[in-house]
């Protein structure tokens, strides 16, 4: 198969399973409506796209999870979690069928309704408790408890999915020292801390599941993944505001000390009263009451700024610490405030944002993900040379003079741009390419309708956290604000050196800019060898030039 390609609808896999539309995507893997026409039934096939993107190595770590998570499923039987039927092997991966669900996850769900009532959320939690319990007593635990993993049958029926990275009692054999997967804002604060996951550990993600249920969206969710698990580690969530009786059963539930949440039994019952909606008398035994911390106790501002002590008082109990993860001394304060939890979240990001953000820009930016020659990232770019930004005032509207053997192509997503005339569009994993060579030389369009960040500039340099390491050779050569079209930008260009598809030097060039307040998101992207890059950089100025986003006028 022509994995620049991507893997196209019509495809039979292992002679019965035609795969129909895409129902969703993640960092992980992407899952498909199929017929399985042995059976003659609907069923959902999910493949695992990631391991397109990573070193062999890496690739058999990701095959071992998939293959886990359905032993892991085949452990549980419960109604509320997804049954899987079969695990197949096509293009040397394995892909997993499972029960099809006619119906949105939580997570879309939240999206489209802007919050769910504290009723119903309580409800979707009592389900979700019920498949908890029954993984939990044959041993399993989910570990990526969250929204988008949660499914809304439209009869009624709520059931957890993706046990992907699912531990079963006894089985380390995928384990990796220093490790996190997840999705990191509905991580427990214990497993961001490097600590053995526990049952209470799901049972708080649950938590965070049902405060963004509620709240229309995540408690801990912060601009990078360093300063989220700074927050689920060291940060109490804003006090939920449309939970009604279900508030107490979350803050009960968020708690971060494993040891102060409430059991799964008392947590039935707390949700119980709040899908009746009465206050859960039981839940204020674990929601602690408006306290002054110790230190702040017996501290002031004195008049030059400084924190004095009131006289004749001391703190009777040190400051709490927490380990530095990976390690098992060197205890780090948390009185030695957020640049000292910066050094230590650090050390986990690279793992972390392996099945989320991170998979989903090797994605955007191509295969070179490959552990081979990975370097610290310098500084300073070496050999290529920098060449000048584009212009900041492209005209927004207008007829830019079309070069010759360029045309205008207006794209089925709504927007148009002047390509040329023998690059042809391609759609891989969700984006839109243009390519006269598949994929070597192409200009990547990527559409974002909802941004998770405030700018684009946070964006980028979000990206480039997590790509820098995983590119060998990554060379910055420019990440800097900008304006394009009279609307806030950021400008991302760097080189690397591919050992995958295209192997060899390479230069990508970013411009990215949001199409009004808050979104959505435009990317422009184009990347080619390195050998030739000056005319390559001409067409991608052509093509910004070019650029009007969908509704612009003609």
């Amino acid at each position: 198969m022509d994995r620049s390609q991507g893997t196209a609808a019509g495809l039979v896999l292992a002679g019965r399973y035609r795969l129909g539309e895409v129902l969703g995507r993640g960092g992980m893997g992407k899952v498909w409506r199929a017929h399985d026409e042995v059976l003659h039934r609907t069923v959902a096939v999910k493949e695992l796209t990631a391991g397109l993107y990573v070193a062999e190595a890496d690739r058999l770590v990701l095959h071992a999870r998939t293959q886990k998570e359905a032993r892991a499923a085949a452990r549980i039987t419960h109604p509320g979690v997804v049954t899987v039927h079969d695990v197949i092997e096509y293009d040397k991966r394995p892909w997993i069928v499972m029960q099809y669900v006619d119906g949105p996850s939580l997570a879309d769900e939240t999206k489209e309704k802007g919050d769910i009532a504290p009723r119903e959320a309580a409800r979707i939690g009592l389900h979700v408790l019920s498949a908890l319990r029954a993984a939990h007593s044959a041993g399993v635990l989910h570990r990526d408890v969250k929204p988008g993993n949660v499914l809304l049958a439209r009869d009624g029926q709520v059931l957890l999915t993706d046990f992907g990275i699912a531990a079963i009692e006894g089985d380390s054999t995928i384990t990796r020292t220093g490790e996190l997967v997840g999705s990191i804002d509905y991580l427990a604060p214990e497993r961001v801390r490097g600590g053995d996951p526990g049952p209470a550990s799901d049972l708080w993600s649950l938590g965070a599941t049902l405060y963004t249920a509620v709240e229309g969206r995540s408690p801990f969710r912060r601009t990078s993944p360093i300063s989220t698990m700074q927050a689920v580690v060291t940060e109490e969530p804003p006090p939920p505001v449309n939970a009604g009786p279900l508030g107490s059963v979350i803050t009960a539930l968020l708690r971060k000390d494993p040891a102060d949440r409430p059991t799964a039994a008392a947590t039935e019952q707390m949700l119980l009263d709040a899908m009746e909606g009465r206050e859960p008398r039981s839940a204020q035994a674990h929601v602690p009451t408006q306290r002054v911390q110790e230190e702040d106790r017996f501290a002031y501002a004195g008049p030059d700024g400084s924190t004095a002590r009131l006289p004749g008082t001391v703190p009777s109990t040190p400051a709490p610490t927490a380990p530095v993860v990976g390690h098992t001394s060197a205890p780090v304060t948390r009185r030695a405030g957020s640049r000292r939890w910066r050094t230590v979240l650090v050390v986990v990001v690279a793992a972390a944002v392996l099945g989320g953000a991170g998979g989903l820009a090797a994605m955007k930016y191509g295969q070179g993900a490959s552990a081979e020659g990975r370097t610290a990232r310098p500084t300073t770019p070496s050999a290529p040379q920098t060449t000048p930004a584009p212009s900041d005032t492209a005209p927004a509207q207008g007829t830019p003079e079309i070069p010759d053997g360029w045309h205008r192509v207006d794209d089925p997503a709504g927007f148009s741009l002047v390509v040329p005339k023998d690059w042809t569009r391609e759609v891989n994993e969700g984006q839109i390419d243009y390519t006269p060579d598949g994929g070597a030389h192409r200009i990547r369009i990527s559409v974002d309708p909802d941004p998770d960040f405030d700018q684009p500039y946070l964006h980028m340099r979000n990206m480039e956290e997590q790509l820098a390491d995983r590119l060998p050779g990554y060379q910055r050569i420019r990440l800097e604000k900008n304006t394009f079209r009279d609307r806030p930008g950021s400008l991302w260009e760097f080189t690397w050196h591919e050992t995958q598809d295209h192997a060899g030097p390479r230069h990508g060039i970013d411009q990215m800019y949001y199409g009004g307040s808050g979104g959505p998101e435009y990317a422009l992207y184009l990347t080619a060898p390195q050998e030739g890059w000056e005319a390559s950089r001409e067409k991608f100025d052509i093509m910004l030039r070019s650029w009007r986003a969908p509704g612009a006028q003609n």
